[in-house]
């Protein structure tokens, strides 16, 4: 395995020192926890506080997307592992001004126990954090039990429309309400194509037969629910499109936004030939697409894949939508 590394065990500390130091007019490292990256106009006066927290190797998320209507804060875990509760609980004092903070992050068991300890040690000292969790990824679970689904990059819409919601000044309950509605709205799948390896490792952590495909891995290298014999592009599209639109049953006319990220090492060029039949398969079952992003937006490592996030959107989640950002991982 070749990397552009120094010590395997110190990857997580390397990264956010070279990310700050790229993004300094946007945010910088808690001065009291290394952990916890924080936007430089936080805290905001009569601002809800925005944070979320998860393991590093998903880059540009979590810690890209701090920034101007965006998230306030991000607690950084390990590679592929939760932040723990004293990184959450900083973040969320880092940002607070007054009317409370929302917390939105990813349905895994580590993130799930560290956030509710987070909220006690808050308690303790009169911050609310209110929270939501996503729970987007369509082949995690049955739609029987969505509350077991993960969280994938219908993250990234909570995290746009939350922080928008935010920024216009609404209460505590109106930006975790909005935050809640934007993961509700959404629906993800994940296709891999190539497994990927923690460097403190040195091995992949499954396998990918050559001339396979994993359909449902999940953002930390897990494998898929199913293999696969790798298939076209727009087979792999057409398929990945119809098995979110079936989950969500959208009615002819309704208004979705697009969201397509490579796993870390899928070009650019394959993405957009995915986005072909994906828009076609969309614009086949008459429903009209607002905005699509495609490129690096929730990665693994240097997993070769890609996620399908389809959000369905109204009037609220537009606006918010299109709420300027200044951030590293949104234009």
């Amino acid at each position: 395995m070749q990397r552009f590394i120094n010590n395997p065990d110190e990857v997580v500390e390397d990264t956010l020192r070279g990310f700050v130091k790229a993004h300094a007019d946007i945010l910088g490292v808690s001065p009291e926890n290394p952990r916890v990256v924080v936007a430089a106009s936080a805290p905001i006066a009569g601002k809800v506080g925005v944070i979320t927290g998860g393991g590093s190797g998903h880059e540009p998320a979590f810690i890209g997307y701090v920034g101007r209507n965006m998230l306030d804060a991000v607690a950084v875990g390990e590679l592929f592992s939760s932040p723990t509760a004293k990184s959450f609980f900083d973040a969320a004092k880092a940002v607070d001004a007054g009317k409370g903070v929302v917390c939105l992050y990813g349905n895994y068991a580590g993130d799930n126990m560290n956030v509710k300890m987070a909220i006690k040690l808050a308690a303790k000292q009169g911050l609310e954090i209110a929270t939501v969790v996503a729970n987007d990824d369509v082949c995690s679970a049955p739609p029987s039990e969505r509350g077991k689904r993960r969280g994938v990059a219908g993250e990234v819409f909570m995290w746009k429309c939350g922080g928008a919601r935010a920024a216009e000044g609404a209460s505590l309950e109106e930006v975790r309400a909005t935050a809640q509605k934007a993961i509700d709205h959404c629906r993800s799948i994940g296709v891999g194509l190539g497994p990927c390896t923690l460097p403190a490792v040195g091995h992949p952590n499954f396998v990918i037969e050559p001339g396979t495909m994993e359909v449902g891995i999940g953002h930390h290298g897990e494998p898929g629910v199913r293999i696969e014999p790798l298939r076209t592009a727009a087979e792999v599209g057409r398929d990945m499109a119809a098995t979110v639109l079936d989950d969500h049953d959208l009615p002819a006319g309704a208004h979705v936004a697009v969201l397509i990220s490579g796993l870390g090492a899928t070009p650019l060029n394959e993405l957009y030939i995915l986005n072909d039949a994906i828009e076609s398969e969309i614009a086949r079952r008459g429903l009209a697409i607002e905005r699509t992003y495609i490129g690096n937006y929730f990665t693994s490592l240097e997993m070769v894949g890609a996620t399908l996030t389809v959000m369905a959107v109204d009037d609220e989640l537009k606006r918010l939508l299109d709420m300027d950002v200044h951030c590293p991982a949104l234009p």
